[in-house]
């Protein structure tokens, strides 16, 4: 008889493992189907979305501003392409007077270059300069007056011979 008391022994201890194992599947299935599991999953999802939105956002800046250079770098080639066109054009028509070539830049003499004596420059004056020293100026309060007598002892004049 002692094979039915171990079967039953066994079956208890089956029965217990079944036990914990049924509890530790209904707490997972619990923890899985409860509100807070299923508001974690939808902000783990969004998460995933923002994050997969800002790559693609980034990837489209980077794009962006690759082309850009590109553009800038084709842009910079054909000012060049002109610039040179005109300074051989410029080479050809002007006899080498027009543009200014890297030796004569080398020299340090320019045939356009303004001559020291004539590059002084003064801002223009607002009054009319002294023509002798002892000139009164105008700023000096008497400025203007020996006009005015000198136009009276006219019309005194005038009048004395009328």
């Amino acid at each position: 008889m002692e094979s039915p008391e171990i079967s039953v022994a066994i079956l208890i201890a089956i029965g217990i493992v079944l036990l914990v194992i049924g509890l530790g599947i209904g707490t997972m299935i619990g923890r899985r189907s409860s509100a807070g599991a299923k508001k974690y999953r939808e902000v783990e999802r969004k998460l995933d979305q923002l994050l997969q939105d800002k790559k693609a956002y980034e990837d489209e800046v980077v794009a962006h501003f690759t082309d850009t250079a590109k553009l800038l770098n084709n842009l910079t080639q054909s000012y060049r392409e002109v610039h040179n066109h005109l300074a051989r054009g410029a080479s050809t028509l002007c006899l080498g007077e027009g543009p200014v070539s890297l030796a004569r830049l080398e020299d340090g003499k320019d045939a356009a270059e303004i001559p020291e004596h004539l590059a002084v420059v003064q801002p223009p004056l607002d009054y009319a300069p002294k023509t002798s020293p002892d000139e009164k100026g105008m700023l000096n309060e008497e400025f203007g007056l020996e006009r005015k007598k000198a136009v009276a002892r006219e019309n005194q004049q005038k009048l004395e011979k009328n």
